[in-house]
């Protein structure tokens, strides 16, 4: 890259005017001595920003800029050019190796797997547990959606690990405190062991073992699962868990803390996410409890504050105290 001298701008705008070369004139006209006057004109050369006929020294022409630069960026361009085309020669060339590295880190048990039924995943999840060192925590926004086969299941899979002294940490949704098989589930497994707290709202469904494999569900609603192995991915829903455990509060059955307050808690989380804007079917699956129990429980909200939309719920809620901690 050229390095210019003041000198040269005016050098430079002097050939412009006169239309030729002539560095004796140059120097002449702008009072620069004849060295200093053939170095400016050798920059300018250079640069492209003059044109010297080779064929009649001492003649010549001023360049417009952007022409010169087009002469200087040619070759530029043109290894650019070259350069993108080997990049591209050589993505073509490893793009077929993709398919195989894929399928031999998956069948290597890989950072991230996708199963599908609900046999593999019972079996994935069997052999994970057999394996877990020193804990296991998990997430079960279901509530009171789980059967009491699928909670005696749970208690049986739970139970060798409880007794090696793994450490069990359940998080429910609040309303699974109405729901007898979990009451009764969470009784058997406390009595061994395990940790359970509940949580107005849940983020989802999550399983981890030993902070380094976790099972996710399938967005389709299937009975699939996601297996993340991949250790930033995992530190990141154990981040999330950790946050929501620590907001949650013991697992105690709805009669020992009172149905009104339990009520009284539910209905202040709806209203909080009807003023957010969620349809009911997220706020059923937030809450853990059937679409029909969520809207049931919208209703009654709404006929109680006399509202007829939701906003006018949220804004009678606001002004009798409803959504704050401490009423």
């Amino acid at each position: 890259m050229t390095v210019f001298e003041e000198t040269d701008r005016a050098v430079y705008q002097w050939l412009a005017e006169h239309r030729r070369l002539d560095a004796a004139a140059v120097a002449e006209d702008l009072g620069l001595g004849v060295e200093e006057t053939a170095a400016a004109l050798e920059r300018l050369v250079a640069a492209r920003l003059v044109h010297a006929d080779p064929e009649e020294p001492g003649t010549g022409y001023a360049v417009a800029p952007e022409v010169a630069a087009a002469q200087l960026a040619a070759p530029v361009e043109e290894e650019i050019r070259s350069r993108q085309y080997q990049l591209l020669r050589m993505r073509r060339q490893l793009q077929p190796f993709t398919s195989a590295y894929q399928r031999g880190v998956l069948a290597a048990g890989g950072a991230l797997e996708v199963v599908s039924g609900m046999q593999t995943v019972r079996t994935l999840m069997t052999r994970a547990a057999a394996a877990c060192r020193s804990e296991v925590f998990t997430c079960q926004p279901a509530g009171g959606f789980r059967t009491p086969e699928t909670l005696r299941d749970t208690l049986e899979r739970d139970r060798p690990l409880l007794e090696r002294g793994i450490r069990l940490r359940v998080l429910h949704p609040h309303t699974s405190r109405f729901h007898a098989p979990t009451q009764a589930y969470v009784a058997a497994a406390s009595a061994l062991g395990a940790e359970h707290r509940t949580a107005h709202e849940l983020f989802g469904r999550l399983v981890v073992y030993d902070r380094e494999t976790a099972f996710l569900p399938l967005s389709d609603g299937s009975w699939g699962a996601v297996v993340v192995r991949e250790p930033h991915t995992v530190a990141y829903l154990c981040e999330l868990f950790e946050h929501s455990w620590e907001q949650a509060t013991v697992f105690a059955d709805a009669a020992s803390q009172g149905l009104e307050q339990v009520a009284r808690e539910i209905d202040r989380t709806i209203l909080r996410l009807l003023g957010a804007g969620l349809k009911d079917e997220a706020i059923a699956r937030r809450l853990g409890m059937s679409l029909r129990t969520a809207r049931r429980h919208i209703a009654d909200i709404m006929d109680r504050l006399g509202a007829d939309s939701r906003f006018q719920a949220g804004a009678a809620a606001a002004q009798a105290g409803l959504l704050t901690d401490d009423c």
